[in-house]
């Protein structure tokens, strides 16, 4: 059994390790307790405070959830992708470390993935409208 749980402690060390060096940051940011969570605000864009909001209870549920989505999008996943990180972590994060998936920037933006509203607007429609 120890065998079994040394095997996933491995398996997600290392896909933490590859998924930070994929975006960019040194790999072993990713097993710094704290800082690694201010290097994952790095990696999807969001400012450094947001470490501060992880501390306060039950609004870190509502900030881990959209860190999750921000990384979903900075590797060009959507949100059914989120879904399979926030529950089937073990199979997801590997998957985003191991497979093809490449950063495409913070919140994924570089590639036009990024908030709802921006994703509105066309690039015929310069005018600011939103398009329906």
């Amino acid at each position: 059994m120890i065998i079994i749980y040394v095997a996933i402690l491995v398996l997600m060390v290392a896909s933490g390790w590859k998924i930070y060096a994929k975006a960019g940051q040194p790999g072993w940011a990713a097993l710094v307790p704290i800082y690694n969570i201010v290097v994952l605000c790095k990696i999807i864009g969001k400012p450094t405070w947001w470490v501060v909001l992880c501390f306060i209870p039950f609004v870190n549920y509502v900030i881990l959830i959209m860190m999750i989505h921000g990384l979903s999008k900075s590797f060009g996943k959507g949100a059914g992708y989120t879904v399979g990180l926030i529950f089937l972590g073990i199979i997801f994060y590997p998957m985003l470390a191991f497979g093809d998936a490449q950063y495409i920037g913070e919140g994924g933006v570089a590639a036009g993935n990024g908030d709802a509203l921006d994703s509105m607007i066309t690039e015929d429609n310069k005018g600011g409208e939103a398009s329906a």
